[in-house]
């Protein structure tokens, strides 16, 4: 597992550590043998200012984080959040090559829909 990412690095929604705001809130596990990234986790922004300035300062479009602004706009509580790559752990499990032999339907060069 390997915590605290500098922030530069991390999405802009992450929370910055209070001890050390270099470096963000967050965890990932990593897969031995090259598989990188299994689970991704980390807490949230909560502070509406904040969170303004780090879409800036990633040069994001604010219009598109409106929907996003507004959970924190009309009230939030601190939280945190993760997710586990599935198609990644069943490759590391299996011992497969790439993600893609585990994705049911991988949109390929000329197959983009199911």
């Amino acid at each position: 597992m390997v915590h605290r990412y500098p922030s530069q690095v991390k999405a802009f929604y992450m929370a910055p550590d209070p001890a050390r705001p270099e470096v963000a809130l967050c965890v990932d596990v990593l897969a031995p043998e090259g598989y990188g990234e299994i689970i991704g986790g980390g807490e949230r922004l909560a502070d509406y200012n904040l969170l303004i300035r780090r879409i800036e300062e990633q040069k994001l479009p604010r219009q598109a984080f409106e929907w996003y602004l507004d959970l924190r706009r009309f009230g939030t509580f601190p939280h945190a959040g993760f997710g586990m790559g599935i198609e990644r752990v069943v490759a590391w499990i299996c011992g497969l090559e790439h993600v893609r032999e585990t994705i049911p339907f991988p949109r390929m060069l000329y197959r983009l829909t199911p």
